[in-house]
Parts: C-alpha cells; structure tokens; sequence
C-alpha cells in the first residue's frame, strides 16, 4: 500500500470497567483508539499509534488484525494498561467516572514509524497537548489533520491547545466542551471563535441531538439516528469521529458534499457502537448494515421542495 493511503491515529487504548442500568462490564477493551480506529476500519486501512502495558491480552491485538488496523505502532511497555471506569444514569445521559488509572499511558510519547509520517489524513486523538504538537511535527505533508480535546485539557493546558489548534484543519468537540473553549454559550458564536484560533472546520457533537458542521461553507447539521435502546453510550464520539474521518480516506475528497457525506456516515457508525457494551456491536458488522442505515439517515432527512 502507498504509505500516504489509510489514516493515521493517535490516541488511547484501555480496560474500560462500565456500570450501566445494573449491568456491569468489567475490563471490557476500550480508549479513544479502539473505537476510532474499529469505525475506521470499515472504510480504510488504518494505523494505530497507542501505548498498552504487557498485561494487554493477545485476543485484543488479533481483532485489530482482523479488522485490518496495522499496530506498527503500539508500543508495549512494561506495567499496566489505561483503565477507566465508570458508571452511567439510568438515562445514560451521564455519568461519574469511578477511577481514572493512567498506568503505561502516564508516560506515553508517542512515535510515528518512519513510513507513516508520509500519510496525507491524521487524527490526533484526546491526548496532552505537547504530544498532540509532538505528533504534528512527526508528519510531512498531511492532507487533513483532525483533532479532539476534552475539559481536562481546556482548563489545564489552554496555551498549549491554543498552539495545537493553530496548525490543525477540523477540530472535534462536544457541545459543552466548545462553549468552554470560546467562551461564548451560543454555539454558532462558540464555533466562529474557535475557528479564528485555526481549525477552518469545527464539528459540535450533541450526543443524541447529533451534531453540527461549521466551515467556510456554512452550517450542517447531522441527526442521531432514533434508537428504542441504547446499552452503552461509551466510545460514541470516538466512533463518530472514526467512520468521519475514514469516509474522508476512503473517497479522498474534502469538498463539501463529501464532508456532509462523513457527517452521516460518522453518526451511522456512533449509532451502531452504542447498541452494546465495549465495541460488541462493532465486531461483526457488515457493509450492508452501514449502508443499510446510511439509506435510513438520508430518508430520515430528505423532504421535497414544495413552493407555496
């Protein structure tokens, strides 16, 4: 494969322990780089760049394999893997983080092998700052570098992220998160401000109001698709970001319609992961599945034109 073809990921792989609605999952695979590069996978080769303790099972690594995800990339380092654990509302509309264990990822640098550096589309997962400018300084010449960020980071490394937004095209963020951010509680304002710190593209994910597209060609908005169950909403933005992000490898076109095109396909790719634990439902899912509800997203949403 052409080393500038497939997608690039930097994140966080983890033992995610989860309580929901009386269920409880307990060192179930998880991090922002299991559900990213798992909703990638089905639309591109994808390169995984993480840090896992020797205590990381062989059976997790064999279905990165399967699903084509090369792991040049993920360093094993002595010590114990990323676990996090939490419990969700029985709305699943939030949830209390129970434990936070950093372990191996405490130390994490990461480095790109020498033949990924030319890939053209990256995306730097929820990671400190530094290393996320660290990462940018690895690439030669990207297409599109994305990024996410959290709370955490706003409060803590404003500078930093303020350098890191400035050299990147599309930022990921949640509703609240932007607010934060920009400093401004409407979020068209919100978006407008945090792309005069750079990124030309902001995406507002809403959870199950969906999310929104603000670039230079105006607003979008994508819906979340209706679900009578949701199990585990853990890994949902992740997801989003993942199939967004690898619609866009996969056609290797930026224009807008292709990029309103990865909005839908990022929320068919969310609305799969949440219908079960970890990234169960994910596993074994089929082409024609994912076309399947992209049909129902693009019905859900078209109307015809009638002139009064």
């Amino acid at each position: 494969m052409d080393n500038t073809q497939g997608l690039v990921v930097v994140g966080s792989v983890a033992f995610d322990t989860i309580e929901a609605r009386g269920v409880r999952k307990e060192m179930v695979l998880g991090g922002s780089g299991s559900f990213f590069c798992t909703a990638a996978s089905y639309f591109t080769p994808v390169k995984l760049v993480a840090v896992v303790g020797d205590d990381f099972p062989k059976v997790h690594l064999d279905f990165f394999a399967s699903r084509g995800i090369s792991t040049e990339g993920l360093i094993r380092a002595p010590g114990k893997t990323f676990h996090w654990s939490g419990r969700y509302a029985d709305d699943l509309a939030s949830r209390q983080s129970l434990a936070t264990e950093l372990n191996v990822f405490a130390d994490f640098k990461p480095k790109l092998p020498d033949a990924w550096r030319e890939s053209e589309f990256i995306f730097l997962g929820n990671i400190h700052p530094s290393l996320q400018l660290d990462v940018l300084t690895q690439i030669r010449r990207p297409r599109l570098v994305a990024m996410d960020t959290m709370n955490f980071w706003i409060e803590g490394q404003l500078e930093a992220l303020k350098r890191v937004l400035e050299r990147v095209d599309l930022l990921v963020i949640n509703d609240e998160e932007a607010r934060m951010l920009a400093g401004q509680h409407n979020l068209p304002r919100a978006a407008r401000a945090i792309r005069a710190m750079g990124p030309k593209t902001v995406i507002v994910k809403r959870g199950d109001s969906g999310a929104l597209l603000f670039h230079e060609n105006g607003v979008f908005a994508a819906p979340a698709y209706p679900l009578e169950e949701v199990v585990d909403p853990t890994g949902a933005g992740d997801t989003f970001a993942g199939g967004f992000m690898g619609y866009l490898a996969r056609v290797r076109d930026l224009g807008p319609q292709a990029v309103r095109r990865a909005m839908f396909y990022g929320s068919v790719m969310a609305s799969f992961c949440v219908e079960a634990f970890s990234l169960d439902r994910m596993r074994e899912l089929s082409t024609g599945e994912i076309e399947g509800r992209y049909r129902a997203f693009r019905d859900l949403t078209h109307f015809e034109d009638v002139r009064l």
